[in-house]
């Protein structure tokens, strides 16, 4: 008798749809944090496929920036519809005003690290106990030393001191009342074997990942961040029309394009064989604020 053949695509999507699974059986409120970018939408297949025909046990959860792409905005939309699920949408400009927050200033101005006020708000409002992300070891040193259930205290915050052995695909999700988890079930997902994933399911993805003649504006690393209302521009800024696309998407005013004509799913595979920099290295701006700055944000509550 012939046993079935799992390549390492099947063995990390059995990984994600048990985490998935043993979400929905030790949590009673939980929420995927879905933002419209490539891995949070291959997490709703996940579902699909840990989940249908029923219904998923979590509602989608967007906090949106003000300053997210309108492509990816209207993907986020259309996918909701088209699977039938629940999506909570909570703005941080509202969390601003109510808050009395500070806007951030300069001349690329970003709402990312103000997208934790917006996030603990809505956990207390719908009362979440764990929230499902998209984040993955590869993207950036502090989330290679999270773990897949990542405990958070009552304030959101993070203390790697904390983190708890998962030893055996066995998970740990009890916590105290008014602590919650953030659970990764992509955590051992690289970027690749994110758009091998996308490209063996067939799965659609906002037009932005794919290249597209768009005006940036070239900043002193060289770096093209695509022309925006929120930018605060200079007289003797560089403006630029090039043929780019996104490897990964977050706020417009501190994510950056990557000069390519990749227009397929293969096509990109190709480009990323050859890449020599991770998605975040080489876009994200706000990840180069310091040499802690993801691990700063995440003590405070960030995903």
């Amino acid at each position: 008798m012939s046993t079935p053949h799992f390549d390492y695509l099947d063995r990390l999507e059995a990984e994600a749809i048990h985490i998935l699974r043993e979400v929905a059986g030790q949590f009673e409120r939980p929420a995927l944090l879905f933002s419209g970018g490539k891995d949070s939408i291959v997490l709703t297949r996940l579902a699909e496929k840990a989940f249908r025909p029923g219904r998923f046990p979590f509602p989608l959860v967007h906090v949106d920036t003000g300053h997210n792409f309108p492509e990816v905005l209207d993907y986020r939309d259309e996918l909701a519809a088209r699977l039938g699920e629940k999506l909570i949408v909570r703005s941080v400009e509202e969390t601003i005003k109510r808050q009395r927050l500070r806007e951030p200033g300069g001349k690329y101005p970003s709402r990312n690290p103000l997208q934790t006020y917006t996030l603990l708000e809505v956990i207390e409002e719908f009362e979440f106990d764990a929230c499902i992300g998209g984040a993955r070891r590869d993207e950036e040193k502090a989330r290679a030393k999270e773990r897949i259930f990542s405990v958070r205290d009552e304030f959101g915050q993070w203390d790697p001191k904390r983190q708890r052995p998962e030893l055996w695909n066995v998970y740990n999700g009890r916590i105290q009342k008014g602590e919650n988890v953030r659970v990764f079930p992509i955590s051992n997902w690289t970027e690749l074997d994110v758009w091998r994933y996308i490209q063996r399911e067939n799965i659609q993805l906002p037009d932005i990942y794919f290249g597209h003649e768009r005006t940036c504006v070239v900043l002193p690393s060289g770096q093209l961040l695509g022309l925006s209302e929120h930018l605060q521009l200079d007289d003797d800024d560089e403006i630029v029309t090039r043929q780019v696309r996104f490897r990964t998407v977050g706020d417009s005013t501190c994510t950056a394009a990557v000069e390519s004509d990749a227009s397929t799913v293969e096509d990109i595979i190709q480009d990323l064989l050859l890449a020599k920099v991770s998605e975040r290295g080489a876009t994200r701006l706000d990840d180069n604020i310091s040499e802690a700055g993801m691990e700063d944000r995440k003590r405070n509550g960030y995903f």
